[in-house]
């Protein structure tokens, strides 16, 4: 089956596994779902992940992070903004601010995939992704 939007599919991958409460996702792997992988590492959203050769296919093995317990949710919430049918795209003064800062947006930008406040230090605006917080 194929899948017409490819990054919507892995937010809502990460989201069910989320809120099954399950340790880890897999998804299918391109350039795109890396660079959204390592930017929801290193802003703390998620302990790890990794590129496994899953025969002809290779998949990016998400491990979740939660609180003391499972029912302390690190990552609230994931939504799409830029779709297939609507492209969102905001210059550098129209940088949206999630949760009033205490969110991510994750933006597409000539400098490749970064933060808001990645962009805003950059000074370049593109794509607005999705939305993390």
């Amino acid at each position: 089956m194929m899948n017409s939007d490819p990054i919507a599919d892995m937010l809502t991958r990460i989201r069910n596994a989320n809120t099954a409460k399950h340790d880890t996702v897999d998804v299918p792997a391109s350039k795109m779902k890396v660079s959204i992988a390592n930017i929801l590492l290193s802003e703390g959203y998620i302990k790890n992940f990794e590129l496994v050769d899953a025969g002809t296919f290779k998949n990016i093995h998400i491990t979740l992070k939660y609180g003391k317990d499972k029912n302390d949710k690190v990552l609230t919430g994931l939504k799409r903004i830029s779709k297939p049918g609507l492209r969102v795209y905001a210059n550098v003064e129209d940088l949206p601010k999630v949760l009033g800062g205490l969110g991510t947006a994750i933006i597409s930008t000539n400098k490749g995939v970064i933060t808001d406040k990645e962009a805003r230090k950059e000074n370049v605006g593109g794509e607005v992704l999705c939305f993390v917080w």
